[in-house]
């Protein structure tokens, strides 16, 4: 790891190491866990990482080792019917119990000395919120990485199926705790039927080939689209931030799958008034754990320090850092900022029947340009934020020569343009059929020509005759700068296959469809790509060196 990752903390103690504790569950279940932790004489915080995944490569060595290393007990556990542990997993339905459970256990341990953080990534961010429901009066900080507090929203958009996710998710529930030999298997495997069960008639079960059997559990959230279902009762703990008063350090990526939930998560803290920071990194899900380790674990570290150990040395000033992308990729990309979103300029920027992308009004709300959707050949999606190794900014050249794409692009820029903020798209869109989805998507256009995809988001849309439907479509948030040159281009399509599932255009479910309806699409000249941007020498932030 050190080779790997440069600029991690210098060793503070050696580390030592019980494994295959048994801690009982809620219901006695026994969950396995192991504890690491400083050899050296005196009190130590604890941290509590609780984990779907396994205790193995690389939980062990990122969060057992270096973090023990740093001052810490570490327990790091096994969630139920994962990892050797008791009972049957559930993605929500016991974190709650199981870790208050594993709580009154460390009470009972000789070295808790009643001081408890919790840190963690994806789901181990949701066993993080589901502590904190009812948090013990031992938990004094969490950390909370790229990590989940809604369930259904990572499986499901708008009423579109984010399919390829769920996909990856199911994998790496299945298989991940085993090993990392039978995950990689899986993942392979799951990599190379990807075309085969994404394209399936009907889609429902088809997965099953491609993971390796029944996956119950998956196919329940893939039935369940509608976030009102009782099914999803209890799933969402977005209220727990609501009332919060735990110190919460954020993290996540501007191509995270849960980079909209962080930023939801920081948006109700903040409201609440409970003490928070959020970083935000030019990373994906993975990859902040991958090449973005060294940035994430010292945020985490020094968040954990000034919180658990009373030593707020390595705090940055600001509560705010992030990535501003398209500036080089140099030191300079990070921009401390005193909260999120900073004070923007949001404005409209609108199509032409030209292609081109102004900043001036049409008068008129007219039929502006069409394309055909046909679901049997579906636009394919390009980068952005998935579980894949395609996830992350990407050259949209091939996909944007397609007929089902169409793109409307600014001038060259005379100063750089810098967006900070989130992004969406107000659309006024009819159909000849009554069903589509539209992609939506901020790319940025070099000198070269090559379109990056910036951010992006899906709506689901129902039209009535030839009369406009009028949608806001979220694009998720950014920041990024547009370079003197570059150009600001506004992306839209029909769909992006496979990340979601195809919209049939019947309005029958996408997981039962077996007849598909080609769809005509027109968008109306009083749509707008919508930019929050920080107007020139605001000084709205400062540039760190990261």
């Amino acid at each position: 790891m050190r080779a790997t990752w440069k600029g991690l903390p210098a060793r503070r103690h050696t580390v030592g190491w019980e494994p295959g504790l048994a801690v009982p569950a809620a219901d006695g279940s026994p969950l396995i866990t192991d504890h690491y932790f400083p050899r050296a004489e005196g009190d130590f915080p604890t941290l509590l990482v609780r984990s779907p995944y396994g205790r193995g490569l690389p939980w062990s060595p990122m969060y057992g080792v270096l973090f023990a290393e740093q001052g810490f007990h570490v327990v790091l556990q096994s969630c139920r019917g994962t990892g050797g542990s008791g009972g049957e997993f559930d993605l929500w339905r016991n974190e709650a119990a199981d870790g208050r459970a594993t709580v009154s256990w460390l009470r009972e341990q000789p070295w808790f000395n009643g001081t408890l953080g919790t840190v963690g990534p994806s789901y181990l961010g949701y066993v993080q919120w589901a502590l904190a429901e009812d948090p013990p009066p031992e938990l004094k900080a969490m950390v909370v990485q790229v990590g989940l507090h809604d369930p259904h929203a990572l499986f499901h958009a708008d009423g579109a199926l984010r399919l390829e996710n769920a996909l990856a998710v199911g994998v790496g529930m299945t298989y991940q705790h085993r090993g990392m030999a039978p995950f990689l298997k899986a993942t392979l495997r799951l990599q190379r039927r990807l075309r085969e069960v994404t394209t399936a008639q009907p889609l429902r079960g088809a997965h099953a080939s491609a993971l390796g059997g029944d996956v119950p559990w998956l196919d329940e959230v893939l039935s369940h689209p509608d976030a009102e279902d009782a099914y999803w009762d209890g799933a969402s703990l977005a209220a727990v931030a609501r009332r919060l008063e735990v110190p919460t350090g954020l993290i996540t990526g501007w191509h995270d799958v849960l980079g909209d939930q962080t930023l939801e998560q920081y948006r109700r803290l903040r409201e609440a008034g409970c003490e928070t920071s959020l970083l935000v990194g030019p990373w994906t899900h993975t990859s902040a754990l991958q090449q973005g380790w060294p940035e994430v674990f010292a945020e985490s570290l020094a968040w954990l320090r000034a919180h658990l150990c009373a030593d707020p040395s390595a705090l940055r000033p600001t509560r705010v850092r992030v990535h501003v992308g398209g500036e080089g990729g140099g030191a300079g990309d990070w921009r401390d900022v005193e909260d999120w979103p900073p004070a923007a300029v949001v404005g409209p920027w609108f199509p032409t029947a030209q292609g081109h992308l102004i900043r001036q009004a049409t008068a008129e709300s007219a039929p502006l340009v069409s394309f055909r959707y046909d679901p049997a050949d579906p636009t394919p999606s390009v980068g952005g934020p998935l579980l894949s190794r395609t996830a992350g900014a990407r050259d949209n050249g091939t996909l944007e020569i397609r007929d089902d794409v169409l793109t409307f692009t600014g001038p060259p820029l005379t100063e750089p343009l810098d967006v900070l903020g989130p992004v969406s798209a107000r659309l006024s869109v009819s159909t000849d059929t009554g069903h589509a989805d539209v992609f939506t998507r901020l790319c940025d256009v070099d000198e070269q020509g090559r379109s990056i995809n910036v951010c992006d988001g899906l709506g689901r849309l129902r039209t009535d005759g030839q009369e406009p439907s009028r949608i806001t479509v979220p694009m998720s948030a950014t920041a990024h700068r547009f370079a003197v040159g570059h150009r600001v281009r506004w992306q839209i399509s029909g769909g992006a296959h496979p990340r979601y599932a195809r919209n049939p255009g019947t309005g029958e479910s996408p997981l039962d469809a077996t007849a598909f309806a080609p769809v005509r699409i027109t968008l109306h000249a009083d749509s707008a790509l919508m930019l929050a941007v920080l107007p020139r020498g605001s000084g709205a932030g400062t540039t760190g060196n990261g």
